[in-house]
């Protein structure tokens, strides 16, 4: 389990070492064909700032021979904020007063319907809170049931769950997982995750194997931006991004790394801010580092840094989300988990990544090449 492999690495010493790399570092990752984890954390760095440029043309390279000019475009759907958990930072904590919503198999139906009426959306994200008494497998697999009635590709966002249920979930037509360790940062996890099942450190981070073992097709990872030392939380998340890919070859990867914004339980503020620069400099060092990772990019970001890199690096895009649970229908004046920050309609991001020069793609790649 990745567990025991992140036992044996220093926090301290990798952030040393990342702020540690210099010049010669950076030209010399940017040199290869193919970059190890000390390349990808040389390109992370402050030594690499001068050569953004550099890294932009090359991801833009890499990006284009891997994935075309297709941007995949997805939605996602909260169904419930029902949440067990005490997260520090997030609107659905479990001693925040608000109303809690659990949308009926019927609310979910008829939130697809909505959403199909947005634009020709094929990939669904459903996206719970961690309640499984309200929302568990069986609450899942239903809404995967019906799901299949309106999309191609269904991922969830769910609580980590055991081999067995992901395996099951596959079987009910789930085509991918997407999970945020959050921070790999072991000895402070515990502060922005006090109690509640999220609080189990090693249950989540060996989700991801988890998830490897049932064959699941799609595993999205992400840290969020926010809460610990940015440089060094993305390296931990390269090196299980390498060990997974080793482990578990067959399936496919992607990456997110969504900047923390403030909630709503008391308005938490980030221990870190990442400029755009920055933003844009991790982009381009996972595309670099990794040319076959899918990049993906929420409304949780501008329309000015979504636009200009999606022609750059991004190869997935979600457009007019919502992140209360009923949002598209329901209950659209919910408590939502945290604001988006580009609330462009659909047809206006499709027209935004096509003036980029770049295709949205709503189901398959191979759509686009016939």
């Amino acid at each position: 389990m990745f567990s025991d492999e992140l036992a044996k690495i220093s926090w301290s010493e990798t952030t040393e070492a990342i702020m540690n790399k210099t010049e010669a570092d950076v030209l010399r990752a940017l040199g290869k064909a193919h970059c190890s984890v000390d390349d990808f954390m040389a390109l992370i760095s402050p030594a690499a700032a001068p050569y953004l440029e550099q890294m932009a043309r090359l991801s833009q390279k890499y990006t284009l021979e891997r994935f075309g000019k297709t941007i995949q475009m997805f939605i996602p759907l909260y169904t419930t904020n029902s949440c067990t958990n005490s997260c520090v930072y997030c609107g659905f904590h479990i001693s925040n007063p608000m109303k809690r919503t659990v949308l009926t198999m019927q609310e979910i139906e008829n939130e697809y319907i909505a959403i199909k009426k947005l634009g020709p959306f094929e990939n669904i994200l459903l996206v719970t809170g961690e309640n499984p008494a309200v929302a568990g497998v069986d609450y899942i697999a239903k809404s995967i049931d019906i799901a299949r009635k309106y999309f191609s590709n269904i991922k969830i966002e769910v609580m980590p769950l055991s081999a067995e249920d992901y395996r099951l979930l596959t079987t009910h037509g789930m085509n991918g997982v997407i999970c945020f360790q959050e921070t790999y940062n072991r000895d402070r996890y515990n502060v922005y995750h006090p109690r509640g099942m999220k609080s189990k450190f090693e249950w989540r981070v060996n989700g991801f194997d988890r998830m490897g073992q049932a064959e699941v097709h799609s595993i999205g990872m992400g840290v969020l931006v926010g809460l610990e030392d940015w440089r060094t939380d993305m390296t931990m998340m390269a090196i299980h991004l390498r060990y997974l890919q080793k482990h578990y070859w067959k399936t496919k990867y992607s990456v997110n790394f969504p900047r923390m914004r403030a909630s709503e339980n008391g308005g938490f503020q980030p221990n870190v801010i990442m400029s755009d620069r920055e933003l844009a400099q991790l982009t381009f060092a996972f595309r670099i580092f990794d040319h076959d990772v899918d990049i993906s990019y929420s409304t949780r970001e501008t329309p000015a840094i979504r636009d200009h890199m999606c022609a750059l690096g991004v190869t997935t895009m979600s457009a007019e989300s919502h992140t209360e649970p009923g949002g598209y229908y329901s209950y659209p004046q919910t408590l939502e988990q945290f604001h988006v920050s580009d609330n462009r309609k659909t047809a206006d991001v499709a027209a935004a990544i096509q003036r980029a020069g770049r295709i949205p793609v709503w189901k398959d790649w191979d759509d686009v090449m016939n």
